[in-house]
């Protein structure tokens, strides 16, 4: 079995430093916001470009509070609405939701899965007060062109780079987190950083916003029993901290071979029936996922069974046919559909073996 994604494998590389983590950990006397979070906020913060780092308890929690933190400072009011991908996974839409913002979905370019300016800029209105860009599947998005169109129209840009860490900007070398007012980050266990549990933060180079966000993840304090703000408990934990230092020194070389195994994909499978991602070949795309098309996709998701090859679909289901968003329901989307229709994720990590990439190769080539 080839699988898709083996977490065991990736993580078991660092066993004896996750040992050593711990017992820093534990013999710290720390649990809660100490050392360690210190540390990687630092790290992760001067890894991705930005003045600030603020760990949180999750990805969706760093985005929600991203955007209550802009309600907060008076940058955001109730129901603004907040222009979002509509091919997204459901936790980019719920945050928007969940700080009582108006979503806006907008279908995406067909070709790199993500925004462009120009589908951006026909959903604009008098009530459009931030564009939240996904860099979907690891890839950047057109951050020049959006961020051109934003400041000219006066809108907050935040990114959701949940899945693009470590993603170079080709134009102007900046990191994923450098790339906007504020980004959100998740670092569950999947990700390319990824913890042993859950974990999140925002990076942001606003340090009015970032001493909100540490009041906002606390209870909205920043001294025990003394609440300046109205906030939620969602702290980055401290051993899942431990565990990111020691992961973070390798994330380019994981990403690397990331990339190293999608160009193979790219130059090897030639099956007509498959519809390959768009690449330049730059840094700008970290494949957290190798995602393709295929327009028969329970006949070769059948034979991919058969031959032993795990998949995942990202995403089987368009948000706006969620239950949870029935009031989207009604949205002539169909480039998100044609998208949430007909893709397939093929096994890639930073672990997979050159004899693997080979013989998912073969197999999906041989498909008739």
């Amino acid at each position: 079995m080839i699988k898709f994604l083996d977490l065991h494998k990736i993580n078991t590389r660092f066993e004896s430093e996750f040992q050593k983590g711990f017992k820093r950990f534990l013999d710290s006397g720390q649990y809660i916001l100490g050392s360690e979070v210190a540390r990687f906020e630092s790290d992760f913060a001067t890894y991705c470009g930005t003045d600030h780092c603020v760990g949180t308890a999750n990805g969706l929690d760093a985005l929600t509070l991203i955007f209550k933190s802009y309600l907060h400072l008076g940058k955001l009011r109730p129901n603004d609405e907040v222009i979002v991908p509509a091919n997204t996974y459901i936790a980019s839409i719920l945050a928007i939701i969940n700080a009582g913002l108006k979503p806006v979905l907008v279908e995406p370019d067909l070709q790199t899965y993500n925004l462009s300016s120009q589908h951006i800029e026909k959903h604009i209105t008098s009530k459009t007060k931030a564009i939240l860009v996904v860099h979907l599947y690891g890839q950047l998005n057109a951050m020049t062109l959006i961020n051109t169109l934003a400041e000219s129209r006066g809108l907050l840009v935040v990114e959701d780079a949940a899945q693009a860490h470590g993603a170079v900007d080709a134009i102007n070398s900046r990191k994923a987190g450098n790339l906007s007012h504020a980004a959100a980050f998740s670092f569950y266990p999947s990700k390319n950083l990824g913890a042993l549990g859950d974990g999140g933060a925002v990076t942001t180079n606003d340090i009015q916003l970032a001493e909100t966000l540490k009041l906002m993840r606390n209870y909205g304090s920043s001294k025990k029993y003394c609440n300046e703000i109205v906030g939620v408990n969602s702290r980055l934990d401290e051993l899942q901290a431990a565990f990111l230092n020691i992961k973070l020194k390798f994330l380019d070389a994981d990403n690397t071979r990331r990339q190293n195994i999608a160009k193979r994909y790219l130059s090897e499978i030639k099956n007509k029936k498959i519809t390959l991602p768009f690449y330049n070949g730059s840094k700008d795309h970290v494949f957290h996922v190798f995602v393709i098309r295929i327009t028969d996709r329970a006949n070769f998701m059948a034979y991919l069974r058969a031959n032993n090859v795990e998949f995942v679909m990202h995403y089987p289901i368009a948000p706006h046919h969620q239950q949870a968003l029935k009031d989207f329901r009604g949205q002539h989307l169909p480039i998100t559909e044609l998208i949430h229709n007909t893709i397939i994720s093929i096994p890639i990590s930073p672990v997979m073996t050159d004899k693997e990439v080979s013989k998912v190769v073969e197999i999906i080539n041989t498909y008739q």
